[in-house]
């Protein structure tokens, strides 16, 4: 769990401090940039940087381990790709205005749109669940400014002094934002009762979560999003911010909601789902997450974890 920095020791507090200062630095840098090159400079710097900050070991590791068909040349090329749209995600989120002109401009595809607009017309809540693939925030984006007003649950960043200017830039995306923990999930509970929609990012390993499939090998993921969309007949729908060749510009995809049936099965369909998505555009999901991590059993009680929005 993440400390407030009160609690951390003089050695954590100057790491973090320091790491906020030379981030908030770089991003300060490239703000000043026009955004058609500020947007791959800050990718292509990560790019840069992969193999120093250890992103190029994480995904390696991954892909060695889900996909071993592949040969070092795609390897290497995945690793570049994955660094970039990383950089580029940082890039967007902190750009405010000319960000949400792209994902606003945007195009809708997919059954799940129709899905989603008769969900509210019969004023029926919503869970919209997605993955750290593209550039997420623009699908929220794109559908709150077209009247799809939702709320998101996030994780609360380690360092507490990104934290600060993080949660005030996604919170300038929309709002309202729930963090992880007993009363954030009381307040997005709230919410679901009340009809409405949230977007949950459900591909990080969390506590207490089932072993599911996701490229062929077993990974800890919550059912929390469909035991909610059993819970509040809410429909569940997969939804991605699909990045576009140009590396500015993204489609929206809405796949096919998820049919109720059990809690284990509707978690399998959207590992399943957001699988056959990356699979068409595998630089664009974060294989630098540790997302087969072993499985740690927690108590049926805790209703604190559950899949988060980074």
């Amino acid at each position: 769990m993440p400390q407030a920095p009160s609690a951390l020791s003089l050695k954590q507090r100057i790491s973090y401090f320091t790491g906020n200062l030379a981030l908030r630095g770089v991003i300060g840098l490239v703000g000043l940039l026009p955004y058609g090159w500020r947007v791959p400079a800050l990718g292509k710097l990560t790019s840069l940087l992969g193999p120093i900050a250890g992103m190029d070991k994480r995904v390696r590791a991954n892909l060695a381990l889900t996909c071993p068909e592949l040969t070092e040349a795609e390897v290497a090329h995945l690793c570049r790709e994955v660094s970039n749209n990383a950089g580029r995600v940082i890039a967007e989120l902190y750009a405010g205005k000319p960000f949400l002109e792209r994902a606003t401009a945007a195009p809708i595809s997919g059954p799940g749109f129709e899905a989603l607009q008769k969900a509210r017309d019969e004023n029926r809540p919503v869970i919209l669940v997605t993955g750290h693939f593209g550039n997420y925030d623009a699908a929220r984006s794109g559908l709150i400014a077209r009247g799809f007003s939702m709320g998101s649950l996030y994780r609360r960043m380690a360092n507490p002094y990104f934290n600060e200017h993080y949660v005030r830039t996604i919170e300038g995306i929309g709002k309202p934002m729930f963090e992880q923990g007993k009363r954030g999930m009381m307040e997005m509970v709230r919410h679901l009762k009340q009809k409405g929609i949230i977007a949950i990012v459900a591909d990080l390993h969390v506590h207490g979560g089932e072993l599911v499939e996701f490229f062929g090998k077993p990974a800890v993921t919550s059912t929390v999003p469909a035991e909610l969309a059993l819970k509040y007949n809410a429909a569940l729908i997969p939804i991605y911010g699909i990045r576009r060749e140009n590396g500015l510009d993204f489609d929206i995809l809405l796949n096919p909601e998820i049919e109720h049936s059990d809690a284990l099965t509707m978690t399998k369909a959207i590992c399943d789902d957001l699988e056959g998505v990356v699979r068409k555009n595998m630089g664009q999901w974060f294989w630098i997450h540790r997302r087969w991590k072993p499985y740690v059993p927690a108590p049926k009680s805790d209703t604190t974890s559950g899949p988060v929005e980074p």
